[in-house]
């Protein structure tokens, strides 16, 4: 069974840093697409970040520069490092799996249950 575990959410101050994780089981890291999505009140899900199955990495103009993506495929695990936080990436995180890597949300297979990052002095 495909299961999709978030870790590592909670308040930030602006400008600070956190790092998301997401623990895969049923399958390993190695052979599927990894991706970050994040939804804000009142907004549609969005990607953020994909780590294809070869390690190739995507990111979204809005967080380029500031987050970064990587797996550790011993632990089974992908992270999301995030940086220079703003009050604008304020969301809940999700982490979703597929063959490829997609930032189209109807596209990912296999979804966590998300965790609230909140950036706020």
């Amino acid at each position: 069974q495909f299961q999709l575990v978030e870790s590592g959410g909670g308040l930030v101050q602006p400008g600070g840093s956190l790092r998301l994780s997401c623990v895969a089981s049923g399958f390993t890291v190695d052979y599927y697409a990894i991706g970050w999505f994040r939804q804000a009140p009142g907004k549609e899900r969005e990607g953020v970040s994909c780590i294809s199955a070869s390690g190739g990495t995507h990111y979204a103009n809005s967080v380029k520069g500031r987050f970064t993506i990587s797996r550790d495929i011993a632990k089974n695990m992908v992270y999301l490092e995030m940086n220079s936080l703003r009050p604008g990436d304020t969301a809940v995180y999700y982490c979703a799996a597929d063959v490829y890597c997609s930032f189209d949300v109807r596209v990912m297979e296999y979804w966590g249950k998300g965790i609230l990052v909140t950036v706020s002095s």
